[in-house]
């Protein structure tokens, strides 16, 4: 484990097929450490919100919010051993098309790529992979009542001066179903 490098901009949107209390909880391991959250993560319970169907949620005292938002700092190292090498200025195209495969909408792509376009369409290259199993062990999600479906994207991306050939990341196509819940974030290593 060489650096620190950030778990960054992980949100997390959940859309029950009905207006539910749901109760949500990241337990990091211990390469982590939350740096941010909003609203305000008790880390003895868990945040509590009640959602709409259309990831609309309320907190305890009636706040609305778009989602459910951390960072952290960790100390993983990162396996960059397959993935996607891809040119700064392909980034939106890219993330539209492989974001997409891997089951968010537009709007929740369109967050996505708002947040991370900035920090890789002026390099030269990326290297890209997404992270789940990785990402999983670092942040491991406790969620009541149970989601039907779980999608989690996390990707890691590092600017590259000039095209560097890997094994193609083999990604699996996510469908949702009945109550679902999505979640996203990256981190960009130097």
């Amino acid at each position: 484990i060489d650096r620190t490098t950030g778990a960054d901009k992980p949100v997390r949107y959940l859309y029950p097929e009905e207006k539910t209390k749901i109760n949500g909880k990241v337990s990091l391991d211990e390469t982590s450490a939350f740096t941010c959250t909003y609203p305000k993560y008790p880390e003895d319970t868990g945040w509590n919100v009640t959602a709409e169907p259309d990831s609309t949620l309320y907190d305890e005292n009636g706040r609305q919010y778009s989602y459910l938002f951390w960072e952290a700092e960790t100390y993983r190292k990162w396996d960059m051993s397959t993935g996607f090498v891809v040119k700064g200025e392909d980034t939106v195209e890219f993330l539209q098309d492989k974001l997409e495969y891997l089951g968010l909408t537009p709007k929740e792509y369109n967050d996505f790529i708002v947040y991370w376009m900035p920090k890789m369409e002026s390099n030269k290259y990326n290297l890209v992979k997404f992270q789940t199993d990785e990402y999983e062990e670092m942040a491991k999600l406790e969620i009541t009542p149970e989601p039907d479906s779980i999608q989690r994207v996390f990707m890691t991306f590092k600017a590259l001066d000039e095209y560097q050939k890997v094994p193609e990341q083999k990604l699996e196509p996510f469908e949702r179903h009945g109550y679902t819940v999505i979640e996203w974030g990256g981190s960009e290593i130097e």
